[in-house]
């Protein structure tokens, strides 16, 4: 294990001498349609089962709800009206004094075309939807991973979280690890379809992995063909765009510049600080409102973090007691 928060590289913490550049996504939810291509893509090429019935939620257009030990993406939809619009754009406008992205035009990014795709998000002063499509952050000091007592989580080559199916043993100590909420373990991942209802004793397909810890694995095993992720390779819009994190990083920097100088101010930047309490995250997030709005969480920690701290405060308490011990037999001798 290597330093346990700040600024690093994870795969070279990981012991891999000669690893390629960091992997990751950078998530523009600016354009992103909530069509759930992602999604779909996800659990196709990954065979995870399905959630549910797949019926709207009572409280969103939505039919998967979050992240889950059977949905390794999810597409959030939020709907703002006039004065939530006005609230975001203001606290976006707070910080740009705290390292965002300062308000002109943006350099170009390097080997970036999207000229043959319109970026520019939809003119909606009185109502808009915020659509987000979520995933596992991979962070740079991931607590999933530092806690795993069995060692089934581990850190791939290009600087990503994967969970091995054969060496989990379904403990859960990795649930309470992740700041995101992200990891679970797989229960009976489905209930009964319309069909099965109608036929109680049909024989319900087998699900895999049941018991298991399951989460996005940046498509680990397309990573090694040098191929791109599922969700990324589906998402029509290029709201999903992967590559190697540090170019990501500079191109939601660029992207979020451009929003400013269109006057979008609540535009910031999720995930791309080093000096946050899991050290970044592999996939930066573009977002038009608070964290909170999404879901997440907007000081995230991993639990390992203090381990030094609190090394140092029981190394105190453990020469306290030894010294109150050694005076109280010092004293009961004179």
């Amino acid at each position: 294990m290597g330093q346990l928060s700040g600024p690093t590289d994870p795969s070279a913490d990981a012991r891999w001498e000669d690893h390629p550049p960091r992997k990751g996504f950078f998530t523009d939810t600016s354009i992103c349609i909530g069509c759930k291509a992602c999604e779909v893509a996800c659990k196709e090429w990954n065979h995870n089962p399905q959630d549910g019935n797949l019926e709207l939620l009572k409280s969103s257009y939505d039919n998967t709800g979050a992240l889950g030990a059977s949905t390794w993406r999810h597409v959030a939809f939020v709907e703002q009206g006039q004065e939530r619009v006005v609230q975001a754009r203001e606290s976006g406008r707070a910080l740009v004094s705290l390292g965002m992205p300062a308000i002109g035009p943006p350099a170009p990014a390097a080997d970036q075309d999207l000229s043959e795709v319109d970026t520019t998000p939809p003119d909606t002063p009185d109502f808009r939807w915020l659509m987000s499509s979520d995933v596992c952050k991979h962070c740079t000091h991931a607590g999933c991973l530092d806690v795993c007592p069995t060692g089934a989580l581990f850190r791939t080559e290009f600087g990503t979280v994967v969970v091995q199916d054969d060496v989990c043993n379904g403990c859960g100590t990795c649930v309470a690890g992740c700041p995101f909420g992200v990891i679970e373990r797989r229960s009976d991942g489905t209930v009964a379809v319309a069909a099965q209802r109608e036929e109680p004793h049909a024989q319900p397909p087998a699900v895999p992995n049941v018991g298991i810890a399951q989460k996005c694995t940046l498509c680990y095993d397309r990573l090694i063909a040098d191929e791109t992720p599922a969700c990324a390779k589906a998402c029509p819009t290029t709201s999903i765009k992967f590559g190697d994190h540090d170019h990501m990083v500079e191109t939601a920097r660029a992207r979020v510049a451009e929003l400013h100088a269109q006057g979008l101010t609540e535009a910031r930047l999720y995930g791309a600080n080093e000096l946050d309490g899991v050290g970044g995250t592999g996939s930066v997030f573009l977002l038009l409102d608070e964290p909170e709005v999404y879901g997440l969480p907007p000081d995230p920690r991993v639990p390992t973090a203090d381990l030094p701290r609190m090394y140092r405060r029981a190394g105190m308490a453990v020469a306290g007691m030894v010294a109150a011990a050694a005076l109280a037999f010092l004293r009961g001798r004179a």
